[in-house]
């Protein structure tokens, strides 16, 4: 048997105190972010939490003869409120999908947004939660507290390279490279990949997905930097950021014939930004999205994206937690659901 990875250890090995770690590894506030995730790096190295089972198994004993729990409540843990609530075309769909799947199991459902760090246990009584469904980006600090309190957990559209849990997501690289291989079909070789690769795991794995296409088809990826990292919290200052990377990038190597971008939001800032230089989409350029909001059928020209599924995303969410709570040693899952690519009329033939 291996010797036992102590607190201690992790101290030393990040030169922080063991007071320090102790704070980190139970999710509590008092330790800058940039050391929480040292300690928790060097934690999981260490085989820390290999030695730590989570408590689930205290689960078993709450199932009655009929398998149901007394614990009937569900949280819906929705952190980043400003860009995911009810009313975001993507999330609002998402947490539609988690109500309708709970409602099948008669169970209830507790939304959580702010930012609340210091407040969850407070704000919740493990013992009358069945499990915690996260949707998009949750700090690591927050997800260490739900895994002390030992709440079963799934994450929808996030994982944590630190803390594994079953994770669901849209099989973003597939979807991209069926877009990407479309584009390459109608002619097109001067492509450009338009979305923060850092936002989110989603992205990034659509600009693994589309470069992954190009180098299977021997197409040199000519990526413009600044089209992958540029910032907007909303359209208009989107738009605004992309004006001038767009006209930057048409001065100094004119413009690709086809944008494929990481979502629908950037993909008609794109649009705005090229009608506005007098471009015409598609007979100059053509422009992906990807997400099918609604947006995206009623802008002028029409986007072609890939439809994701956002309702099924949040009713399989439900499925695997129910799962995991009658087996919580079972093996974790990443489970990938397929979308459909929507042509429309912002895509053409490579202009002759």
């Amino acid at each position: 048997m291996s010797k036992k990875v102590t607190m201690q250890q992790i101290a030393d090995h990040v030169g922080v105190s063991k007071f320090a770690v102790s704070k980190a590894l139970a999710g509590k506030s008092g330790v800058s972010a940039d050391t929480r995730e040292k300690i928790i790096g060097a934690a999981t190295q260490l085989g820390y939490f290999a030695q730590k089972k989570a408590k689930p198994g205290s689960y078993k004993q709450n199932l009655e003869p009929s398998g149901k729990s007394q614990r009937d409540t569900i949280i819906a843990l929705i952190p980043n409120v400003r860009y995911q609530n009810r009313h975001s075309f993507y999330w609002g769909r998402i947490i539609d999908g988690i109500t309708n799947g709970l409602e099948e199991h008669q169970l209830g459902m507790m939304i959580v947004t702010e930012h609340i760090t210091d407040n969850f246990t407070k704000l919740i009584n493990p013992a009358g939660v069945l499990g915690l469904i996260g949707v998009g980006l949750i700090s690591n600090q927050l997800l260490l507290e739900i895994r002390n309190l030992g709440i079963p957990f799934v994450m929808v559209d996030h994982e944590d390279p630190l803390i594994p849990s079953d994770s669901l997501f849209m099989n973003n690289y597939e979807c991209i490279r069926r877009v990407t291989n479309y584009l390459l079909g109608q002619g097109h070789r001067k492509l450009q990949f338009v979305g923060n690769i850092r936002y989110s795991r989603s992205f990034a794995d659509r600009w693994l997905g589309y470069r992954s296409m190009l180098e299977e088809q021997n197409v040199p990826l000519d990526q413009w930097p600044e089209l992958l990292s540029f910032e907007g919290e909303n359209r208009s200052e989107m738009t605004e950021a992309l004006d001038a990377i767009i006209h930057d990038l048409r001065r100094e190597k004119g413009l690709p014939t086809a944008f494929v971008c990481a979502n629908d939001s950037i993909a008609i800032c794109v649009m705005t930004v090229l009608m506005k230089m007098g471009i015409d989409i598609p007979g100059q350029c053509s422009v992906t999205g990807f997400d099918n909001i609604e947006d995206a059928a009623m802008s002028k020209p029409s986007l072609s994206t890939v439809h994701v599924n956002k309702e099924a995303l949040g009713q399989r969410a439900v499925e695997t937690l129910l799962w995991r709570i009658a087996h919580p040693d079972g093996p974790k899952e990443r489970i990938l659901l397929s979308g459909d690519f929507v042509l429309r009329e912002s895509t053409g033939p490579l202009p002759s």
